[in-house]
């Protein structure tokens, strides 16, 4: 069994031994209300040193929306050099379907992201494959409330694209569902799934071929870091691709680990041996 990571006070150690940074947006850089100023300023800094600083996200819409939200949030725009979404990658897919009629589960302010592509949507009933960006409502849904929806789209075998394979998210201090709750579901069911960001290998191809763009030259992957605070998604993903990974855990896990403040080190090496991938090292919150 590997040895427990080590607990960092402070990224500015770390830094120096990597070139490019892949950084997890919601939970490290801000929590949907709000930025994280601190996470913002250690991004800017690793950047101010010669580092390159992808955000890597599962939002289910495209860079330049993500990039308007994170203006929204008072993101700086010097702590990133560009953003790869899984929206990015969903959108590659529909692209690549765009003769066939795509019905859409997600809320309503995720349709505008995908009219600009000249997709023809259409009902669940004669649908060629399914896109899933979300539920329709998050505030007040479960994905139990799809279950029959899911198995009338199962007994059509029609193929879904999950946009965001995050099971929860927060916002704010509460987690609200998101479209990989839905996607596993439908996947118990039988259904044909494609995910189309993290955990999975696509958004890190697209990613490490963007920050070989911006460098000039490719990095090796002793020189990348993933940073993020989700063992199914940011840390499965980074082991996946072959990369280090810094994992914070006042994100989606704080609850189960004991707190924001002081997370208990047995109950995050539980978290760690149960799903059989360890990080590089652990920060409560991104700081230099």
């Amino acid at each position: 069994m590997p040895a427990p990571p080590a607990f960092i006070d402070g990224f500015a150690a770390l830094a120096p031994h990597y070139d490019v940074v892949l950084c997890d947006v919601w939970g490290v850089v801000h929590n949907g209300v709000r930025a994280f100023a601190d996470a913002c300023e250690a991004l800017a800094r690793v950047r101010a040193g010669g580092g390159t600083v992808l955000l890597i996200t599962n939002a289910p819409r495209p860079a330049p929306v993500v990039v308007r939200l994170l203006d929204r949030l008072d993101v700086p725009h010097d702590a990133y050099d560009g953003i790869v979404s899984s929206g990015d990658v969903t959108q590659d897919v529909m692209l690549e379907r765009r003769d066939q009629r795509v019905f859409t589960i997600g809320p309503q302010r995720d349709l505008p992201t995908f009219t600009e592509l000249g997709i023809q949507f259409a009902p669940a009933e004669s649908a060629d494959y399914v896109v899933c960006t979300g539920l329709f409502d998050d505030d007040t849904e479960t994905p139990d409330d799809y279950r029959g929806l899911l198995a009338d789209l199962r007994k059509r075998d029609l193929f879904m694209v999950c946009a965001n394979p995050d099971l929860v998210v927060e916002r704010g201090e509460r987690l609200v569902y998101c479209a990989g709750a839905i996607a596993d579901l439908y996947a118990s069911l039988g259904g044909r799934v494609l995910y189309a960001g993290k955990p999975h290998r696509p958004i890190y191809d697209t990613a490490l071929a963007r920050a070989s763009a911006a460098r000039g030259t490719a990095t090796p992957l002793a020189r990348v870091l993933a940073i993020g605070d989700s063992v199914r998604t940011d840390l499965a993903g980074a082991n996946g691709v072959g990369i280090d990974c810094l994992f914070v855990t006042a994100g989606i896990h704080a609850e189960e680990l004991g707190g924001r403040e002081n997370p208990h080190a047995a109950l995050l090496e539980k978290i760690f041996a149960g799903a059989e991938t360890y990080p590089k090292a652990v920060m409560r919150r991104l700081v230099w």
